[in-house]
């Protein structure tokens, strides 16, 4: 049985005040459908993930409710809210096709762990309105978050030797950040940082450095003897230090950030 990796999750969320915008402000009635979806639940094999393929076609596997909404609404599954026991531990496994006059229909995407598009991401709304029965609502509340900053310091990111590489942060020997022996990226954006950043200390981190673009680093903060027998804090630190490395910085705030609460969910059934 394969298994989601955080970075495939987190490739999807993309935080910031536009988040959840798409499922505020969608008018349900208009939503484009998918021409064929098929539900089942999760087994012993399956694609891990949610990934878009040429013709528009939307397969993922080992996903539950929230991990769908979280795809769907660019918004953080730590500010997904409320709804049944369930929608955290039933997993399915969909595939959804769009008609052939959806503009998504004629995709070729590049790399199948890029997020859907638009036009697919309004059909996975309607989908879980349709098959869920999902009820949900936004609400602005003030929560504390991180702030992703600039410094007076010199910035050490560097152009992406690879500007179709998959946007990447994690620790120097791959994975996500797991001990306080530095930081590295490639081709990743402020923006997918910050979202990287949330789920590390377990709180949005919103980017307000004002940079554009995708960079590549790699900081080293640490060697491996020190990793044997760190703390989480101890990890926290060397993500710290290794963003003031490059001339960035975290600071803590409070801000109305939006939640999206489940009001009400149904099982699907299979087909």
């Amino acid at each position: 049985m394969r298994t989601f990796v955080g970075s495939c999750l987190l490739a999807f969320a993309l935080l910031g005040q536009a988040a959840a915008q798409l499922c505020q402000t969608a008018d349900t009635a208009k939503l484009p459908r998918f021409d064929v979806v098929s539900i089942h639940p999760f087994g012993n094999s399956g694609i891990a993930g949610l990934f878009a393929y040429p013709g528009g076609m939307v397969r993922g596997g080992h996903l539950n409710l929230r991990m769908v909404l979280m795809f769907t609404c660019d918004i953080p599954m730590e500010r997904i809210q409320g709804g049944p026991a369930w929608a955290d531990t039933a997993f399915y496994n969909l595939e959804a096709k769009p008609s052939e006059d959806a503009v998504s229909a004629k995709s070729n995407p590049a790399n199948i762990r890029l997020p859907p598009s638009e036009e697919q991401r309004r059909m996975l709304l309607a989908l879980l309105l349709d098959r869920f029965q999902l009820k949900y609502h936004i609400e602005e509340k003030d929560a504390p978050v991180l702030l992703l900053e600039r410094t007076p310091k010199t910035l050490k990111l560097l152009p992406p030797k690879d500007a179709k590489a998959f946007p990447w942060f994690g620790g120097l020997r791959g994975g996500v950040v797991s001990e306080p022996t530095g930081i590295a990226a490639t081709n990743i954006t402020m923006p997918e940082l910050a979202v990287r950043l949330s789920r590390s200390f377990g709180r949005p981190v919103l980017n307000r450095t004002g940079l554009d673009g995708s960079y590549d680093f790699r900081v080293e903060t640490g060697d491996e003897k020190e990793a044997e027998h760190a703390t989480h804090d101890d990890v926290l630190n060397s993500i710290v230090t290794g963003l003031g490395e490059l001339g960035l910085k975290l600071t803590s705030a409070k801000t109305p950030t939006t939640f999206l609460i489940i009001d009400s969910a149904e099982k699907p059934s299979e087909n």
